[in-house]
């Protein structure tokens, strides 16, 4: 008797696993569907809901390609899709400014900014500073005055840097220190930076 019982559970049990597998597998089909057709359209226009994933962003002066999520930031985007890894990602919250990168020439803290938000406009990284293998004046500035030391901060204060002498090309000291009020150097080399800067300025007049 025992043994009739279990021979008619095995294939209910049987059936069972089955089921959930089956269940398990339209699942990811579903979501596979889901990535494949993200850029679906009705009538030639975005489906109520869908958010175009495959951007172009334009990066140090190239269009660029990318695949990026609704909440994917600039930072995490240029790192780690772009491999633009001289943007740092420091406290993560929009306070430290080891993530400044300009977007058409006005410095702003990527971790902070949406991906999506940078179409269309001119993004410029650390790395898009240097023309034809020849640092910016700020990059050899820093070089020469030493304004830095664990250099976790120093392209993000670089970039603010830029920024300012684009804005104003003869800064007073008082104008510089309110300029990179929002870049914190945890090393505490302010008054080298602010020395790279007024050589900048001097080598410009």
């Amino acid at each position: 008797m025992e043994d009739k019982m279990m021979s008619e559970e095995v294939p209910q049990s049987a059936s069972r696993r089955n089921f959930i597998k089956g269940v398990v597998a339209a699942g990811a089909v579903a979501s596979s569907s889901a990535y494949l057709f993200r850029g679906s359209t009705v009538h030639g226009q975005p489906a109520a809901g869908a958010v175009e994933r495959l951007i172009t962003l334009n990066v140090n002066g190239q269009d660029r390609r990318v695949d990026v999520m609704p909440q994917d930031t600039l930072a995490m985007t240029l790192r780690y899709k772009l491999g633009l890894t001289g943007t740092k990602i420091g406290c993560d919250r929009a306070e430290c400014g080891a993530c400044t990168v300009l977007i058409d020439d006005v410095p702003h803290y990527s971790c902070s900014y949406l991906a999506h938000r940078a179409r269309g406009k001119k993004i410029v990284t650390i790395e898009g500073l240097a023309e034809n293998g020849k640092l910016h004046p700020v990059q050899a500035a820093f070089l020469e005055t030493e304004a830095f030391q664990c250099g976790y901060c120093t392209s993000g204060i670089i970039v603010a840097c830029v920024a300012l002498l684009k804005a104003n090309a003869k800064p007073t000291d008082a104008q510089i220190v309110e300029s990179l009020g929002r870049n914190v150097c945890r090393c505490g080399t302010h008054n080298r930076i602010i020395a790279a800067v007024k050589s900048v300025k001097a080598a410009s007049k």
